[in-house]
């Protein structure tokens, strides 16, 4: 049987256009993703360490807006109940301040923590987990400050409160969607004299502290007036409840029970006769 060299030719210009039309459309594509870049004029992650850093910039500003939806949320409630006619009593300072909801300003301490100094002589023959703050290094110091009476609280630029939680992992501090690194500032305004005794006489930070006179943690304690931001992070609850019997907000009646504002005779309350 005979070869047919013109069926191979035929072949062979075939896969030439083919190939060309590939290269055609590749480069169409390219060109197309690189005008629609250039318009959109974003600048597209490269690496994780930059996903992240554009991840944070994205959650500062989800945050303001969270904070702008919160005053016109506060605003429509308000307008709500005197449309309505209820009367809601208004929260105490106290309440205002323990629950973050407003800015705080006063005397108090400043605690700073840090890494022990990557080029210490102290570094030699001591475990790598020793030289580092850890979570329960910052709890240790926080809950001592409360303790301590401290009225309110910062770690880093954000108020903490209740709900609060953070995490460290490695040496990197995540707070409320934020990433920090050391070294780590807990800001708590109260009495300086007993938030100072109540760091001495807590057994966590006394074992922080002969870390910090051994290896070179760092560590600082200073007094000072203090501003702290209000807390701008969410408060529902969705996995915890707040026992029977406990206020939410003075003057709102539980649900179920009648207003507050009436007794059962129709009365105000504390009024005797008509």
């Amino acid at each position: 049987m005979s070869d047919h060299p013109h069926r191979a030719r035929r072949l062979v210009a075939r896969g030439t256009v083919s190939v060309a039309i590939v290269l055609a459309l590749s480069g169409a594509l390219f060109a197309a993703n690189a005008k629609f870049a250039q318009a959109s004029g974003d600048r597209h992650p490269q690496d994780l360490d930059d996903l992240a850093k554009q991840e944070l910039s994205r959650v500062d500003t989800l945050t303001g807006e969270v904070d702008d939806l919160h005053v016109d949320v506060d605003e429509l409630a308000a307008a709500a109940n005197e449309a309505s006619g209820t009367t809601v009593g208004t929260p105490s300072a106290a309440y205002l301040v323990e629950s973050g909801a407003t800015p705080v300003t006063g005397r108090g301490l400043t605690v700073r923590l840090d890494d022990a100094p990557a080029d210490s002589r102290l570094r030699e023959d001591i475990a790598p987990d020793v030289l580092v703050v850890h979570q329960q290094d910052l709890q240790a110091v926080m809950n001592a400050l409360w303790a301590g009476g401290a009225e309110a609280m910062a770690l880093m630029d954000q108020r903490v409160i209740s709900t609060s939680a953070f995490r460290c992992v490695g040496n990197v501090l995540r707070l409320h969607g934020q990433l920090y690194s050391p070294p780590y500032e807990v800001r708590a305004i109260g009495d300086p004299d007993l938030l100072r005794a109540a760091l001495d006489a807590s057994p966590d930070v006394a074992a922080y502290q002969r870390d910090a006179s051994e290896v070179g943690l760092g560590w600082s304690v200073r007094s000072s007036a203090l501003d702290l931001p209000a807390y701008a992070g969410a408060t529902e609850l969705t996995a915890a409840t707040v026992p029977a019997g406990t206020p939410i907000l003075p003057g709102l009646p539980a649900a179920g029970e009648p207003s507050p504002a009436l007794d059962d005779a129709g009365g105000v309350p504390g009024k005797v006769g008509p």
